[in-house]
């Protein structure tokens, strides 16, 4: 079965940082786009980052640039996210997701494949 399993996820308080990994089992993720999504409670699903296949291009929300670095390293099967300066607005869900289109499209019914998620939380 097809799955992508994030970790890394918790509590955190305001100002620190947090690395969110996401791994394939099963298959390869080196031929999709590979996105990080959140959602927190009450609202919808919203774009966070995307990378392209090689790693070589990366798209970011405007209220994460700067702060958030999506990579993958395809040897290991594993797409990551390093979130810096996490404010209580970041907290929610994150989940990743597959994207066999290239470049990487942003929105959430388009992926091919999802994770279950992981939670976090951002304390003030």
């Amino acid at each position: 079965q097809v799955q992508l399993v994030e970790s890394g996820g918790g509590l955190v308080q305001a100002g620190g940082s947090l690395r969110l990994s996401c791994t394939a089992s099963s298959w390869i993720i080196s031929t999709y786009c590979m996105t990080w999504f959140r959602q927190a409670p009450g609202k919808e699903r919203e774009f966070v980052a995307a990378i392209d296949r090689s790693g070589s291009v990366t798209y970011y929300a405007a209220s994460v640039k700067g702060r958030f670095t999506i990579s993958r390293d395809n040897a290991k099967n594993t797409l990551y996210l390093q979130m810096n300066s996490l404010k209580p607005d970041d907290s929610a869900r994150y989940y990743c997701a597959a994207d066999r289109r290239t470049p990487p499209t942003y929105d959430p019914a388009l992926m091919n494949v999802w994770g279950q998620g992981t939670q976090v939380t951002v304390s003030s």
